[in-house]
């Protein structure tokens, strides 16, 4: 049930982002980047995913959840388990009730969801102007060319041309279809090395922006390589017994004329 509601909220958004797209014609198309995960072949690149979470923890993440997300699964990406345990007690969570009946804050463990960044939506709308800040774990899959058009967003950041009119407390953004190439969300990629990366990659917008968009790519879609992979062992398997079945109809019928 939990997996068909997600599909639900994915093919509504898709659905609407499409529409925009088609009933607002100045609004630019994606940028078409290469991504590793591309193609029947592609695979994620988890170093890039480990520079990628950063960026979500010290940017994204004061604005936007990934509640899908558990602590856990952070050990897919290449965190190791003291690691993902670390990261896990730098957070307080809700818990409870207590024998008391009364929820309680305590450390995170690796078994929690990552916590977001306000308590409710209502909350969240009142610290952001009344916009209610996206959950991040499936926008990838929720856009239209959603990899594509995350970079694009978050790169697209511009002051807006002569008679165009920006709204009280929105941005200028030519890549934004869903509300009229204006939104709530502030740059969040403002200047290059906004966040410190421990491989000593160069953190610029750039790459700041293709970091995230892949660790939220993992994060839409943490199966995707089993996917490809099942898919390809199936084709090659189909292939080999069509192969067979040939050679056996041939020799079976060979003298029948």
């Amino acid at each position: 049930m939990n997996k068909l509601f997600k599909s639900i909220i994915v093919l509504v958004l898709v659905s609407w982002s499409t529409f925009a797209y088609a009933n607002n014609p100045d609004v630019l198309p994606p940028k078409q980047m290469k991504w590793s995960f591309d193609g029947p072949l592609g695979n994620f690149d988890r170093t890039s995913i480990q520079r990628g979470f950063k960026v979500y923890k010290e940017v994204c993440a004061a604005c936007h959840s990934v509640k899908h997300l558990y602590f856990r699964n952070l050990q897919e990406i290449g965190f190791s388990a003291e690691e993902v345990k670390s990261l896990a007690a730098s957070y307080m969570v809700k818990d409870g009730p207590n024998d008391e009946g009364e929820y309680f804050e305590r450390p995170g463990k690796p078994f929690d969801r990552i916590p977001g960044p306000y308590a409710n939506d209502n909350a969240a709308r009142a610290s952001n102007n009344g916009a209610l800040p996206p959950d991040l774990s499936l926008i990838v899959k929720a856009r239209v060319d959603g990899a594509n058009y995350l970079y694009s967003l978050l790169t697209g950041f511009e002051p807006a041309p002569e008679g165009f009119t920006v709204g009280e407390n929105m941005h200028y953004n030519p890549y934004f279809a869903g509300g009229g190439m204006q939104l709530a969300m502030t740059p969040p990629l403002v200047s290059d090395n906004q966040v410190e990366y421990s491989d000593g990659t160069k953190a610029t917008i750039d790459q700041m922006a293709q970091d995230v968009t892949n660790f939220l790519q993992w994060a839409a879609e943490p199966e995707m390589e089993a996917r490809k992979s099942l898919g390809l062992k199936t084709i090659i398997f189909t292939a080999a017994f069509t192969l067979i079945f040939y050679i056996a109809y041939k020799r079976i019928w060979r003298n029948v004329k």
